[in-house]
């Protein structure tokens, strides 16, 4: 590795959710190591940031992509990526020796379905450096570290907005919900609590973000009073995007996810506001009926982001994980 720190390179299908960019980010902001960022597709048009984005590369940029092959010296493949990635004319597998190979999950379909095919393959292929990005996955994969997304706090679409109406007083309560793929967010759920408030005709106002630009994800995002993530027992990206915004997140965490969580965070009080399918409404209406309350859990989201998730203990974590 080099003196200066290891250069790491990313490679990816597609950046699910923006992750692997937010990664390197920090790790390149924060450590003194190189990070790049390898994607061959756009599977969802949200507008993440891109670095080495093979459908927009010249020649020049591609002649840079075999240099980082070539040199770096960590191989760190995202989602169900391998040595046999394609990537224009190149593949990772001719450029393998004396590198750290690193495979990152991220609950992609096929891996949650079956996940000893590639905890076979890694065997086969003398891999232990695993990392999986939410604590859910280490159910399927107990050898592997979880290494928690990360959002960068400094930036102005993700701190908290002054000067907000405040629900229900001023406004009705915005209650927010980006969902990337419907199925997997409890979204007709969602939908069904919030038209049975409606019906009730209590002042709730939906702002369903669906294939929209990050960009306008996080200012909408911002505007909200409530964000709805999902109940599948985890936490997803947009929950840290909320929290992070001061705005409180719902999402259904079982007892295994807030254990891991709160050790990796070194606290048990978590601002999470744990519900079930069954008590979608009535916990929207509880947070609505206390604004107090609902404005206590967006500050205390906020210091729990700034204090426990840090993008600099992220990336010294990811960094010390490379080390082992």
């Amino acid at each position: 590795m080099s003196a200066v720190g290891p250069r790491i390179l990313m490679m990816a299908v597609n950046d699910p959710a923006g992750t692997a960019i937010a990664l390197a980010n920090a790790v390149n902001r924060f450590t003194s190591a190189q990070c790049r960022v390898i994607t061959l597709e756009t599977r969802y048009n949200h507008g993440w940031q891109k670095d080495l984005h093979l459908p927009d590369l010249g020649p020049e940029e591609m002649a840079e992509v075999e240099w980082l092959l070539k040199t770096s010296d960590i191989f760190h493949f995202h989602m169900t990526a391998d040595e046999d990635l394609r990537i224009g004319p190149f593949t990772p597998r001719d450029f393998m020796a004396g590198k750290l190979v690193v495979h990152h999950h991220h609950g992609h379909p096929d891996y949650r379905s079956d996940p000893e095919k590639y905890r076979c393959k890694y065997r086969e292929r003398g891999r232990r450096h695993i990392l999986v990005s939410t604590p859910d996955l280490l159910r399927h994969f107990p050898e592997a570290l979880w290494m928690p997304n990360t959002v960068p706090l400094e930036d102005p679409l993700l701190r908290p907005m002054g000067g907000k109406p405040r629900a229900p007083d001023e406004a009705p309560m915005l209650v927010g919900h980006s969902p990337t793929r419907k199925d997997l967010k409890n979204t007709d759920e969602f939908l069904a609590a919030m038209a049975e408030l409606s019906a009730r005709g209590e002042p709730v106002r939906l702002d369903l973000i669906d294939d929209a630009p990050n960009v306008e994800c996080l200012r909408r995002k911002r505007r909200c009073h409530v964000v709805f993530d999902h109940l599948q027992g985890y936490y997803g990206v947009s929950s840290l995007e909320a929290m992070a915004q001061g705005v409180p997140a719902i999402a259904g965490l079982d007892e295994w996810n807030r254990r891991r969580i709160a050790e990796f965070a070194g606290t048990d009080d978590l601002p999470w506001v744990i519900c079930t399918p069954g008590e979608i409404a009535a916990t929207l209406e509880g947070l609505l009926r206390d604004p107090d309350r609902r404005e206590a859990i967006g500050l205390a989201s906020r210091a729990f982001m700034e204090r426990s998730w840090r993008g600099k203990t992220i990336a010294q974590r990811l960094l010390d994980f490379y080390e082992s």
